[in-house]
């Protein structure tokens, strides 16, 4: 029996990556991340939303694809493939999925009518939830919420931002409130925008369902995980193609490094071990859908199995290019911190590992500090 893509999902998929590999090639992605192709970006986002990125998970009745996380695993394996400089995680899936499980009628026409209309673009705010830092925290009272937010999703370009308390409910907050400051935060991965976020005695619009338990919040996160394995993966992929192609061009004591056999062992570990994260990624995101009882295991697993595997590749894919992969000529560190960030998103894998059933706090080392 074939498990594997469908071919319309496949389809999804190659236009997308077509698209990347047109519009935004390693020169492209070099000129955004050093701040000097805002036009550029705009072209990248604006051509992708065209491609119906914005609207795919999105109901049919509020305007969208109606498609399930397959089709969104597919797509994001191709942004992690080509590093795309493109916010998709935050506004294309964990907000439609909040929205879909935890938002009244009323705030499903519209707000997921704006989503797929492309009007409104979600960042997401969950830290709180998952884990916290010193000096940060939230507070929702009477249909305000004050405190400062940690590491804030794909605020680059949104309007409003999902934010959820401790407790793991969740509401919507207009970004355009005179009472919210936003801090652009510095990370290694360039290609993707994290922020802090202050809120002073701000408006928020509680979505109802999400205050009665954690299911709203715990079934947005496991998409997110699936899909930042997805991106994982991808970038992995991408490595590795990189190191065979560098090693049947360099040449040292006139042979080409791929005829050595540390090589070409390296190269034959990389793809052995990734081999079995496609159909994991896709067992996961099928699962989310259609096996309810296995989602919340299968996101949890995945995320931490393939965060493992990338980091592996990552090392070894650059090793391949020897000195050659520390350079900006290259380009191999996009790939290489796409994947180390993806790690400590949503939580790393230690939490998945040890708490795959439940509301994951637990602290790591010196990043994250458990509340008391």
């Amino acid at each position: 029996m074939y498990f594997g893509l469908s071919e319309d999902q496949l389809f999804f998929q190659d236009n997308v990556s077509r698209f990347l590999e047109d519009h935004a090639p390693l020169d492209v992605i070099k000129k955004i991340t050093e701040g000097e192709g805002q036009n550029l970006q705009k072209e990248i986002d604006s051509g992708l939303v065209n491609l119906g990125i914005n609207g795919l998970l999105v109901p049919e009745e509020y305007g969208g694809l109606d498609l399930d996380l397959l089709f969104a695993a597919a797509v994001s394996q191709s942004l992690g493939e080509n590093v795309a400089p493109f916010s998709f995680l935050g506004p294309y899936v964990m907000a439609p999925i909040a929205l879909s499980h935890g938002a009244s009628d009323e705030q499903k026409r519209k707000y997921l009518t704006g989503i797929a209309e492309n009007k409104i673009k979600f960042a997401i705010g969950f830290s709180e939830f998952i884990s916290a830092r010193n000096g940060s925290g939230i507070t929702f009272k009477n249909n305000k919420v004050n405190g400062k937010l940690m590491f804030v999703l794909d605020i680059e370009g949104a309007t409003h931002l999902l934010v959820a308390d401790e407790s793991g409910c969740i509401g919507v907050v207009d970004l355009a409130d005179q009472n919210i400051e936003i801090v652009n935060l510095t990370t290694v991965d360039k290609t993707r925008s994290y922020s802090e976020v202050i809120l002073d005695d701000v408006s928020i619009d509680l979505l109802e369902k999400s205050l009665k338990d954690n299911f709203v919040i715990n079934k947005t996160i496991d998409a997110g995980r699936i899909i930042l394995a997805a991106d994982s993966l991808g970038a992995s992929s991408a490595l590795i193609s990189k190191a065979v192609e560098y090693s049947k061009e360099r040449k040292q004591f006139g042979r080409t490094i791929g005829s050595f056999q540390a090589v070409k062992h390296m190269c034959a570990e990389m793809a052995a071990d990734l081999e079995p994260c496609y159909a994991f990624v896709w067992h996961a995101a099928h699962s989310f859908d259609n096996i309810p009882d296995e989602s919340r295991l299968m996101s949890c697993h995945v995320k931490s199995h393939v965060s493992d595997v990338s980091k592996v590749i990552a090392k070894k894919a650059t090793e391949v290019h020897g000195g050659m992969g520390f350079t900006d000529l290259m380009g191999i560190h996009y790939w290489f911190k796409r994947i180390g960030v993806n790690r400590q998103n949503l939580g790393l894998s230690l939490i998945h590992i040890s708490e795959p059933t439940r509301p994951e706090r637990i602290a790591y080392a010196v990043l994250w500090v458990k509340k008391k």
